[in-house]
C-alpha cells in the first residue's frame, strides 16, 4: 500500500492511482498545491501493484545517451512556436501521419496544465511550448495502454518522472511506443501558478499564454499572456516574477530536489530540450529561432530520429551537460522555500517573491566596488 510520509518520495505521476484494481487510491492536494496519493485502507487488498509501479520505489539506473545532436526543424514558423528547435512537432507529426496518437501537456480552459492526447496534426499545437507548471496526468496512462493494446502507434511526452511512471505502469516494452521526455529543471506548484494568473489578469479574460515567447529571440525569451485586444503580461522571462521565483526554487515540488528519473533513469527513448551553450560550443549552428538538444537513448529513438528531415549536427554528451546541468543535477532546496509558502495565504505572490529575491540583488555598494575593481585591472594591464 502506498503511504507517503516524506513528500520528497512522491513525484505525482499518478501511476499508483491508475493501476489500482480497487480504485481505492485518490490524489489529494496539499497546502502547497501539489497532489499526493491517499489510500482508503478499508478497501485495499494489499496486491502491491501501487508499489510496483512507483518510479521512486523502483528507481532506474542512470544511462548516458547513444548519440547527442543539436537540431532544428527547417520550418521556421513551427520553430518560433516551439520552446527550442521544434523537433517534438516533427516526431509528433510523423506519429499522427502513421495513424498514431500523441500524448502531451496542454493548457485547459482554466489555464491549468493537464495531460491529453490527440490523433490530428491540428491538435499538436496545444502541446507545443514549455509549461512551467506540474501537469495532471489524470487517466492518460490508461488511455495510452488501450491504444497500444489496439496496435496503434503512441508517442508519449512528459517530464522524466512522468515517463518513468508510464514505463512502470505499462510493465513491458511496446514496439509501437515512443517515449520522449524533456530536460527538466523542476515542476512548480499548480496552486502558485493559479494565484499568479489571478493576481495578473485584473478581471481580463485570458486568450493565450506563451511561457516561451520568442519575439525577442530564443535566448532572450519572454512571458506572454494575452487578453482580449491587449497583452496582460508581456515581459522578459528574466524580469517576470513567476519565472524568477521558479528559477530560485521557491515553489518546485519537493521530489524535484531528489529526482528519481533525471540522467536517463526515466527509460525514455529520446530526451529533448534547449541546447544552451551552443553559442560557445558550435557558434556556426546558432539560430535566433532556437536550437534543440536531442539525446538518443535507445535504438527505437535512433530509428525515429533518423526518419526526420532535421537540420542537425552531432555533438557530445559532455558538451550538452556543460550548458544544461539539469540533465544530471538536482537543484538544491531554497532556504527561502518555507518562508514563501508560510506567507502565501495572506500575501500576493509578487510581493512575497520581490521581498525574498531582493536579498539576492547586488547592492549599489557591491556594484560600485566591482566597477572600480575592473577599472583598476584595466589600468594595470
Amino acid at each position: 500500500m502506498i503511504t507517503i510520509t516524506d513528500k520528497r518520495d512522491c513525484c505525482g505521476c499518478e501511476a499508483c492511482v491508475q493501476c489500482c484494481p480497487k480504485q481505492c487510491i485518490a490524489m489529494r492536494t496539499d497546502e502547497e498545491g501539489f497532489s499526493y496519493p491517499e489510500t482508503d485502507a478499508s478497501r485495499c487488498i494489499e496486491c502491491g501493484l501501487c508499489e510496483r509501479v512507483c518510479p521512486i520505489l523502483n528507481c532506474g539506473e542512470p544511462r548516458k545517451p547513444l548519440k547527442v545532436y543539436a537540431a532544428k526543424n527547417p520550418n521556421d514558423d513551427i520553430r518560433m512556436k516551439s520552446s527550442s528547435g521544434g523537433i517534438f512537432t516533427m516526431l509528433a507529426e510523423k506519429t499522427v501521419s502513421e495513424g498514431g496518437v500523441v500524448f502531451g501537456a496542454r493548457f485547459n480552459e482554466k489555464w491549468e496544465v493537464v495531460h491529453d492526447h490527440t490523433e490530428t496534426k491540428e491538435g499538436l499545437a496545444a502541446f507545443r511550448g514549455s509549461k512551467y507548471v506540474q501537469s495532471r496526468i489524470g487517466r492518460e496512462y490508461v488511455r495510452a495502454k488501450e491504444y497500444l493494446a489496439a496496435g496503434r502507434k503512441v508517442l508519449f511526452s512528459g517530464t522524466p518522472c512522468q515517463i518513468a511512471g508510464l514505463r512502470r505502469y505499462l510493465g513491458k516494452r511496446y514496439d509501437n511506443l515512443l517515449t520522449v521526455d524533456i530536460v527538466c529543471h523542476g515542476v512548480p506548484s499548480p496552486f502558485v501558478w493559479k494565484r499568479y494568473l489571478d493576481e495578473s489578469k485584473s478581471q481580463q479574460r485570458i486568450t493565450e499564454i506563451s511561457m516561451r515567447d520568442k519575439t525577442t529571440g530564443w535566448t532572450d525569451y519572454g512571458i506572454l499572456i494575452n487578453g482580449i485586444g491587449a497583452p496582460i503580461v508581456k515581459e522578459p522571462a528574466a524580469g517576470n516574477i513567476y519565472m524568477r521565483g521558479f528559477l530560485r526554487e521557491l515553489y518546485n515540488r519537493p521530489s524535484c530536489h531528489a529526482c528519481p528519473a533525471r540522467g536517463g533513469r526515466s527509460g525514455s527513448d529520446i530526451t529533448i530540450g534547449d541546447y544552451w551553450g551552443i553559442h560557445h560550443l558550435h557558434p556556426e549552428f546558432v539560430d535566433p529561432n532556437g536550437v534543440g538538444l536531442i539525446m538518443i537513448r535507445t535504438d527505437k529513438g535512433a530509428e525515429e530520429f533518423a526518419d526526420l528531415d532535421t537540420i542537425n549536427i552531432e555533438t557530445t554528451y559532455e558538451e550538452a551537460v556543460s550548458g544544461n546541468p539539469s540533465i544530471e543535477c538536482d537543484m538544491a532546496v531554497s532556504v527561502d522555500r518555507a518562508e514563501f509558502f508560510a506567507a502565501l495565504p495572506n500575501g500576493r505572490i509578487a510581493d512575497i517573491c520581490k521581498r525574498i529575491l531582493k536579498r539576492y540583488e547586488p547592492s549599489r555598494l557591491r556594484i560600485a566596488a566591482s566597477i572600480i575593481k575592473q577599472h583598476i585591472k584595466r589600468l594595470l594591464r
